[in-house]
């Protein structure tokens, strides 16, 4: 009998606690709308500050990736802030505190890096590349670091906070309606930064990107005080999992990865998630500046090639939650949704050939479309074969897994366009490139999908899973 079976006696609290009030749908989305925030400062700096550093500054596309990619590659920090939260609550709660001061100082640190960038594109433009570039270049690096760790500071609270507040029977949906208000918040963002960014020219483009570099990060600290003030004092139910939180307060880096590496199947199926996640996100620095380069689309009209993504993935997360994961099941949804992944990478490579902006626009949608049935059906997948016992070391790695990941993507998609720069020196064979990387990637994604033996994964990792902690324990 696994150990998950065998109450242990010291767990059971000495007193019967209070039921606690229950999440109505007010209040779900109430909470969303701080992933609707995050949505909103990701499209900030995946969807306008890289496009402005790359084609407007002529910054190389691997120096504007990889320091805009630093904020992912402190993601380890997140388990971290993650324990600390746990452990070390400010001014009584737990969660709360940590969320406020998080997503401010991700606001101040966020703007103070935009100035950095006109400074690295006016030393550029004066000098080329000197000493005073790189310096600049480093302390934006730096700038997106302090960044990704005021992001870890507010998001990693922020989920244990939905796991504080819910019951077990609530939150699937709970997770379904927030992670949506992160579409939501792309597609906001997209629409309103179009808006603001209509008719820039150089001489306005630094004080209308100062400008929305102010606007939205105000906005979204006000979206976040809105979605969790008093959530934790009504509805937290972490006094009565104290001793939970005990063993979770247990799992290091080294741990985790301990844990997750037990069981073959465990790591096949991770090397599919890594695998899918980068080849996903290969696109995300280039998409706009294709655009920009091969169409002669405005910064205001490739930025808004965001909300056509975004409109495919809420609905692409509808039809495989509702519709295509019910029916065909998760495993096959998720090869499903790579295939039509990379057939949607090969259709964006055809617009630009054919040089029809409406091509583009249904690629993209259509791309988001696939990628919210991919999203959905994998980590529907990922949730299914996690044993109870270690939810939170399996949810915690994938975030981890699922940020470095997005990384390497963002500075491999620089690295990529660079590379196909030099090869053609013409812009579309070289953001094809990139495009083309992608469309294989999913293909062997779904190579290692295969590989996949659900019903071994669940019995061997469990067994596995149940060994390690057995271990940790004794």
């Amino acid at each position: 009998m696994a150990t998950s079976d065998v109450p242990n006696p010291e767990w059971v609290p000495s007193e019967p606690m209070k039921p606690l009030p229950k999440l109505g749908l007010f209040t779900m989305f109430r909470l969303g709308l701080f992933q609707m925030g995050l949505g909103m400062l990701s499209l900030l700096t995946l969807g306008v500050l890289n496009q402005v550093m790359i084609s407007e500054l002529k910054v190389p596309g691997t120096i504007a990736a990889g320091t805009i990619a630093m904020y992912q590659f402190v993601a380890p920090a997140r388990i971290w802030f993650g324990q600390m939260s746990d452990s070390k609550p400010i001014r009584g709660y737990h969660r709360t505190g940590y969320i406020w001061v998080g997503m401010t100082l991700q606001a101040v640190c966020l703007f103070l890096a935009v100035q950095v960038v006109w400074k690295l594109g006016a030393s550029t433009a004066a000098m080329g590349w000197t000493t005073q570039s790189t310096a600049w270049a480093a302390l934006l690096a730096l700038m997106f670091g302090l960044y990704g760790l005021c992001i870890s500071a507010s998001s990693t609270p922020f989920v244990a906070l939905l796991v504080d507040i819910t019951d077990e029977d609530q939150r699937s949906k709970v997770v379904g309606i927030v992670w949506s208000m992160l579409m939501v918040g792309i597609v906001v963002g997209a629409i309103v930064g179009q808006k603001m960014l209509t008719g820039l020219t150089p001489d306005t483009l630094q004080p209308f990107i100062n400008r929305l570099f102010t606007v939205f990060p105000i906005s979204v600290i006000g979206l976040t005080f809105l979605a969790t003030f008093g959530i934790e004092k009504k509805y937290s139910r972490y006094a009565s999992r104290s001793h939970l939180v005990e063993r979770e307060d247990q799992i290091t880096l080294g741990r985790a990865f301990k844990v997750l590496t037990a069981s073959p199947q465990t790591g096949i199926f991770f090397s599919f998630l890594l695998v899918m996640t980068i080849s996903l996100f290969l696109q995300q620095p280039v998409l706009e500046p294709y655009a920009r380069e091969v169409f002669g689309m405005t910064i205001a009209e490739s930025a808004g090639l965001n909300k056509y993504w975004g409109y495919g993935v809420l609905a692409g997360m509808s039809l495989g939650g509702f519709l295509i994961v019910p029916r065909i099941g998760k495993q096959r949804a998720a090869k499903l949704g790579c295939l039509l992944t990379s057939a949607c990478f090969l259709l964006i490579i055809t617009s630009g050939l054919t040089q029809t902006q409406m091509l583009l626009k249904s690629a993209v949608i259509l791309f988001g479309l696939s990628s919210g049935v991919l999203t959905n059906s994998a980590v529907s997948l990922m949730l299914d074969l996690t044993a109870a016992e270690t939810a939170g070391t399996f949810v915690g790695a994938w975030g981890l897994a699922q940020a470095l990941a997005q990384a390497s993507a963002t500075l491999a998609g620089g690295a990529i366009l660079d590379l196909g720069r030099r090869l053609f020196q013409q812009p579309f064979p070289a953001y094809s490139l990139v495009f083309a990387c992608e469309a294989l990637g999913m293909i062997l994604a779904v190579v290692l999908l295969a590989r996949v033996s659900i019903q071994e994964f669940r019995t061997s990792s469990e067994k596995a899973i149940s060994a390690v902690l057995e271990a940790e324990l004794d």
